[in-house]
């Protein structure tokens, strides 16, 4: 275990499955008590058990973090249950594709509701119980300022959550430190199904100058670097972990050299 770690409240949003998964066990690992939510009710439960097995203290609150009355009550029950909050990880978001589907009034609001207010409320809902060396971070995406067709609803509560992060980083100065991840491409498919086997192309490996697609593992020690008290002059900053996808030009014939998007 982990000294830094060990004995920190540490709270995940969407940590039933894919990175929220990975993080929620990995800081159970490093000796941290979690709180955790997620809507997916099975697969919460099933992570809970996980991290239980482990030896870790934790919890699991079953709610959808678009509604003001879930994040209020998932915020008295990590409260109630362990006094103090360490570590802030929003890490929940969903697409509802975009502009060509086309995505509606509701459902991108939805969005933002999910990936850009749910992660402004925790933070304000938790910051009379942050320790004093307290780390919010937000998990961005490179959809932020790279695109593909009919993402609007997602690309623009990324782009939310990076203008976030800076101005929360200036507001909470010398009170709670606040960053974020922009995860690149990121394979999840372990933390959806144990049995997974990833099958990728040789474009899906030479599209990334890191020569290979991501996991979520990338995401965490990204994740810890920044919650890490020995980081603390890193603040209001944004963090790219895309394999330097976002870097890389690539030749088209004709066409000449283009951004990969």
């Amino acid at each position: 275990m982990d000294s830094k770690f060990k004995n920190k409240v540490a709270v995940v949003t969407g940590g039933a499955l894919g990175i929220g998964r990975c993080l929620a066990q990995e800081f159970a690992k490093k000796g941290a008590r979690i709180a955790f939510i997620d809507k997916n009710k099975d697969a919460g439960e099933e992570n809970l058990k996980i991290i239980k097995e482990m030896g870790a203290d934790a919890i699991f609150f079953c709610g959808d973090i678009s509604e003001e009355v879930v994040l209020k009550e998932f915020t008295q029950k990590v409260v109630e249950h362990y006094n103090k909050i360490d570590f802030l990880i929003n890490n929940a978001c969903i697409s509802k594709k975009g502009i060509l589907e086309p995505c509606s009034y509701e459902d991108f609001n939805y969005v933002l509701k999910v990936g850009v207010t749910a992660p402004y409320y925790l933070t304000q809902l938790f910051l009379p119980y942050f320790s004093s060396s307290a780390s919010v971070v937000n998990i961005a995406s490179t959809r932020a300022f790279m695109s593909q067709p009919n993402t609007e609803s997602y690309t623009a509560a990324k782009g939310g959550i990076i203008s976030l992060t800076h101005a929360m980083a200036v507001s909470l100065s010398g009170r709670v430190r606040v960053n974020s991840v922009s995860p690149g491409w990121i394979d999840t498919g372990k933390y959806y199904d144990k049995d997974y086997v990833p099958d990728y192309s040789k474009a899906d490996q030479i599209q990334h100058p890191s020569g290979r697609v991501g996991i979520p593992m990338d995401i965490v020690r990204a994740v810890f670097f920044l919650c890490d008290p020995e980081n603390s002059f890193v603040n209001g900053e944004n963090i790219t972990v895309d394999g330097g996808m976002t870097k890389l030009m690539i030749y088209s014939g004709d066409e000449g050299w283009s951004l990969d998007v």
